[in-house]
């Protein structure tokens, strides 16, 4: 894997641009249509822009450099200068980012937004620190949602022995252990074919992943469960932000803000425009009822006494009462 890491650098650098004075190589595993991706160029032009380009950056998304956790080992080497990654791949490095995944805790974007944007994101941002990374702040992921080719899910019961792909993030799969699902932990980049042959019977994420990686061509149902609202962390290489001029760390870090903001606007939209396609597309939806809701929650309750074992209780207090 590091060797194909290294390759894939290597050939971008071979067809990149002249070295400017700083040159940020940032890598992604979402396509290129997807808001992350797209608040991502702003930031390359204003970056560029008010630096008059002594800071080029050169995007890669859609996995050029490979899968989402290449992108994570990339920058924590130092190979590339940062990652835009679903907060899951980083769970793995930095567990309090899991304190962000208890089930069914965020119900709007604001009360999402204000736990990420204060203490708890401060907090999460230390820990990255220490082993490596520097925080440059939080984009929306969104709402997961299931879909799946087996059955429409109704009731707790037509989870049983689903065999559903999740993030690599010990609190998402227990939370689906929990609703009675065989979870399985993959990368992206993996899940479409995984599909396709029916090694897996469905998958979760955001309507505008489902839509803009087209598993509606593969799957057949769907249902507005929103069991996780998801981040996305934009996350640099400490070491190579620390030595950049400082007025270069403050152009970063302002223009950051400006993408973020924009980001979060976008993805708010999409998520209602991209459930419209996949209906239009022949999924068939169902918003799950508030007895589902109440089924799920129940069944999953005890997850946050398994979340308190693996990260300091009182971030996940913390977390909890912010968002209350």
């Amino acid at each position: 894997m590091r060797i194909r890491s290294l390759l894939l650098i290597l050939a971008a650098a071979a067809v990149g641009p002249a070295l400017a004075a700083d040159q940020l190589r940032i890598a992604s595993n979402f396509p290129t249509q997807h808001t992350s991706s797209v608040a991502m160029e702003l930031f390359k032009a204003e970056v560029e822009k008010a630096t008059s380009k002594d800071v080029a950056v050169d995007l890669f998304p859609a996995m050029q450099l490979g899968g989402a956790q290449e992108n994570v080992d990339q920058t924590r080497s130092g190979a590339i200068f940062g990652t835009v990654i679903g907060a899951a791949f980083l769970s793995r490095t930095v567990p309090e980012i899991s304190a962000l995944s208890v089930p069914f805790l965020f119900t709007s974007r604001p009360q999402a937004f204000k736990v990420v944007d204060g203490k708890v994101g401060d907090l999460i941002a230390e820990k990255l620190a220490a082993k490596g990374f520097q925080l440059l702040g939080f984009m929306e992921l969104g709402p997961r949602h299931l879909t799946n080719n087996v059955r429409p899910i109704k009731t707790l019961g037509d989870f049983q022995a689903l065999k559903i792909r999740l993030q690599p993030d010990d609190i998402h799969l227990a939370t689906f252990r929990a609703l009675g699902a065989n979870p399985v932990a993959m990368d992206i980049k993996e899940v479409y074919s995984a599909l396709q042959q029916g090694v897996l019977d469905g998958q979760e994420n955001p309507y505008a992943v489902i839509r803009d990686r087209n598993f509606n061509q593969v799957q057949k149902y769907l249902t507005g469960t929103g069991h996780f609202f998801d981040f996305i962390l934009i996350a640099v290489n400490k070491k190579r932000f620390d030595s950049l001029k400082p007025e270069h760390r403050t152009v970063i870090q302002a223009v950051m803000r400006q993408a973020i903001a924009k980001q979060r606007a976008d993805a708010e939209r999409a998520d209602t425009e991209s459930l419209g396609d996949l209906r239009k597309r022949g999924m068939q939806f169902e918003a799950a009822s508030p007895q589902l809701v109440a089924e799920m929650q129940k069944a999953t309750a005890g997850v946050v006494n398994l979340l308190k074992k693996k990260v300091d209780p009182a971030l996940v207090d913390a977390v909890i009462a912010q968002a209350k």
